[in-house]
């Protein structure tokens, strides 16, 4: 079976199957620091997350896109503090345009649920 949440015409915010919760890309706030809009990215994962029945410790994979590579040690400084000790997940880091000029990050997370 697979389960939609926060369904509009263009997505959903999460999808599970299988006991996998596939979430949908979180961005911050325009025009904060990439640290700013990383700590905002996973405030909305963490509450993604939660409704989803999931939690950090039981995330399985994460891919990050960065408007600019050079943001990577900036960005790592807070993704270091949020993931949990040993639960680290299978990541990625590139280089991408994002949805507008503004945005200097943007995550994206897959997690076991329940």
């Amino acid at each position: 079976m697979i389960e939609r949440k926060h369904v509009s015409a263009r997505m959903s915010k999460i999808v599970k199957h299988n006991g996998v919760a596939y979430l949908c890309g979180q961005v911050g706030n325009a025009g904060d620091s990439v640290a700013d809009q990383t700590s905002e990215c996973l405030s909305r994962v963490d509450a993604l997350l939660e409704d989803a029945g999931s939690s950090r410790e039981k995330m399985l994979q994460a891919v990050i896109w960065l408007a600019d590579m050079s943001d990577f040690a900036e960005m790592n400084a807070v993704w270091d503090a949020w993931v949990p000790e040993r639960y680290a997940p299978a990541r990625a880091c590139g280089e991408a345009k994002l949805a507008r000029p503004e945005l200097k990050v943007e995550i994206i997370v897959t997690a076991a649920c329940d």
